[in-house]
């Protein structure tokens, strides 16, 4: 996982704001090296052992509503870098379209069998095939599409720093941000003024933190707040 020099940074990214962040990241880059070769190991294991699932979950995708098995959103990731994500798809074909990039608990975009894999949020697991290929890291921000991060302010550029996460603290504290924002008649707005900020308060905090076993640990506890959800 490569930190590139602060003068190949990105102009947005060179400021005052940011530059405690990334003299903490240089001072880690053996644990950044580290980190992707987890990242390689884990996910090509993880595919491969997953392979069943995937079928399965391609399937019922497919039988359930008319449209492809991945939904491939755009999303921002290290540097500012845009990538089309891998995403089971759970919602009709089209829907961002049709409404706010912000999911909400009751949204009607949402299908039957899309409404079962968000449950057990396996629609998350066709990410790996980001981690494989490093546009994404098991620990770190979640990617925003490019509308939110241009809300950022010039602190919330160090979350850039970094691959976009498959997991972090901010998801797991924020597991039920659609139920959060189901009685908002203006959801954009109150994802941008009230959610973003307090989900990167936690996601640059975990800048800071960075390291083996802090991801590790998140791994750990996401598992446990999947399960937990559904007991």
């Amino acid at each position: 996982m490569k930190l590139l020099a602060w003068d190949e940074l990105p102009d947005a990214m060179k400021n005052a704001a940011v530059r405690p962040y990334y003299d903490s990241l240089r001072r880690k880059r053996l644990q950044l090296f580290m980190k992707r070769c987890f990242d390689v190991v884990a996910s090509a294991f993880l595919l491969i052992l997953l392979s069943p699932i995937f079928l399965v979950l391609a399937i019922a995708i497919k039988f359930d509503s008319p449209g492809p098995v991945f939904y491939r959103q755009e999303r921002v990731t290290q540097y500012g870098k845009r990538f089309r994500i891998f995403k089971f798809r759970t919602m009709c074909d089209l829907a961002d379209q049709m409404g706010s990039a912000v999911t909400t608990g009751g949204d009607s975009r949402i299908t039957r069998v899309g409404a079962k894999i968000r449950d057990y949020r396996l629609d998350e697991i066709s990410q790996l095939i980001d981690v494989l290929r490093g546009t994404m890291t098991f620990v770190g921000t979640r990617p925003e599409v490019p509308r939110y991060t241009e809300k950022y302010t010039d602190e919330m550029m160090a979350t850039l720093l970094l691959p976009a996460g498959v997991t972090s603290t901010a998801s797991i504290e924020f597991k039920d941000e659609a139920k959060m924002l189901d009685s908002s008649d203006n959801v954009d707005k109150a994802y941008v003024e009230l959610v973003l900020p307090q989900k990167m308060s936690y996601n640059l905090e975990d800048v800071l933190r960075v390291g083996t076993l802090h991801d590790l640990s998140l791994l750990v506890k996401t598992i446990a707040a999947v399960a937990n959800n559904k007991e």
